[in-house]
């Protein structure tokens, strides 16, 4: 079934329904306590290191890989709850954190961004290094887009059972174009707070090499895509990058199982960020779109946990 027309997230409380809300208040007020983790530092190929945070079983036959969001980190709400849903039924917890996230500034001329794939790559590899049996993706946003771009692009392990995004731009231009739109503005806004203090703590780091002059000037994400993300990451323009790096570009690449929830109210997503048409066709992508859950929301009443984490056991399991 590619694409489900009829999602099983169920109708949340009359305030929930408003896309907003559902995408704040999980994001800004929900109180949900950080798992104990333990943190390793790996290096990257190219001199540089990521971070990663580990919950151990006994066995190593399951391992979760969580993937958080833009400007997010291994400590996110989202990723809490999820960690210990899957923790609570006996699975391995691999929470990674990108380049620059996770309270650590990198130390090469690089950020994170959509098309990074090279450090999921790395991060797979320590995974299947330490000899975890199945692997299981599970990412949110911009940790979705990573994991469809990474089996999009790259011959996928046997290990790796499959894919779970929620909420994934799956068109950055069509994402991009909609957080200019009021009052979605807001969102941009709010990543604006700390990529701003990123660019210019990076520029300190290698003096000459960002557009610094750019920095205040940022006002949506065509400075931040034009002038920082393709500059840094050899991409010729902004347009270059959101055609390379849109899980658009890649999807009929994907010969591993996959299961991608966008919520038809997500305000970061725009139109082509549901491509039903090509999901009908599609032999390992299947597709749901709730009608409300907004993004990276899916409360549900009367319960600690999201109805993502429990939406991606249900597919999971059948793995």
């Amino acid at each position: 079934m590619p694409y489900i027309k009829h999602s099983n997230y169920p109708k949340p409380s009359f305030l929930n329904r408003n896309a907003h809300y559902s995408t704040i208040y999980p994001s800004k007020f929900k109180q949900y306590p950080v798992p104990n983790y333990t943190r390793e530092k790996i290096a990257t190929d190219d001199g540089d290191f990521l971070n990663l945070d580990w919950r151990f079983q006994e066995n190593k036959d399951k391992l979760i890989i969580l993937f958080h969001g833009l400007e997010g980190d291994s400590k996110r709400t989202y990723l809490n709850s999820c960690s210990d849903y899957f923790f609570e039924k006996g699975f391995n917890i691999l929470a990674w954190n990108h380049r620059t996230c996770g309270g650590e500034m990198n130390t090469t001329c690089r950020l994170y961004h959509h098309g990074s794939i090279d450090d999921v790559d790395r991060v797979v590899e320590k995974a299947i290094e330490e000899d975890y049996k199945q692997i299981y993706l599970i990412g949110y946003s911009m940790g979705g887009a990573l994991i469809l771009n990474y089996l999009g692009n790259y011959k996928v392990n046997h290990r790796i059972k499959c894919g779970v995004v929620f909420s994934a731009p799956i068109s950055l231009k069509s994402c991009a174009n909609t957080l200019k739109e009021f009052p979605n503005t807001v969102y941009f806004k709010n990543f604006k707070k700390t990529l701003v203090p990123k660019f210019k703590a990076k520029a300190k780091q290698f003096p000459g090499v960002l557009n610094e002059e750019m920095i205040d000037k940022i006002k949506t994400f065509d400075e931040v895509d034009e002038y920082f993300t393709a500059a840094l990451h050899n991409y010729s323009s902004k347009e270059d990058y959101y055609h390379k790096a849109s899980p658009a570009t890649v999807l009929d690449n994907i010969t591993t199982p996959c299961l991608i929830v966008n919520a038809a109210n997500d305000p970061f997503l725009g139109k082509d960020c549901y491509p039903i048409e090509r999901f009908e066709k599609h032999k390992f992508c299947t597709f749901e779109m709730p009608k409300y859950g907004g993004h990276c929301g899916f409360p549900l009443k009367d319960n600690k946990y999201s109805w993502a984490e429990i939406r991606a056991w249900e597919f999971i399991e059948k793995k």
